[in-house]
């Protein structure tokens, strides 16, 4: 199973890549491999402020839906378009083609939650 050092996870399977003041965000490998085959992703957050914990959207599979919880306070400012057409992305790159939302993030964000690869490792077994 992959994931990636770099990225920091929540224990709600949600990854994040900081960079500046701005975070993409998207599901782990583990959450993929756990919904099967992702057939469609909602994400009606954009250009909304929300905080750390909030719902952002919510990933539908073939036999379940399963919200999507932010990992840090901010404003959602992009939504990857290429998962309207190609909702697998999440199954098949969920790391990389497969992310889901850009946040600018809150001043002063709360990032104290948010755990290393070795942690969310040891979470997931």
């Amino acid at each position: 199973m992959n994931t990636p050092s770099e990225l920091k996870y929540t224990k709600d399977h949600e990854w994040i890549r900081i960079e500046g003041n701005v975070a993409t965000i998207g599901i782990t490998d583990f959450a993929q491999g756990e919904l099967g085959d992702i057939v469609y992703v909602d994400v009606d957050t954009l250009d909304d402020e929300l905080n750390g914990g909030d719902v952002f959207g919510s990933v539908e599979a073939v036999k379940t839906v399963s919200d999507l919880f932010l990992p840090i306070s901010g404003k959602v400012i992009e939504f990857n378009s290429d998962l309207e057409d190609q909702p697998e992305l999440l199954n098949t790159d969920p790391y990389g083609d497969g992310w889901i939302i850009k946040l600018e993030i809150a001043d002063g964000a709360d990032q104290s939650e948010l755990l290393s690869a070795d942690d969310y490792k040891a979470i997931i077994g």
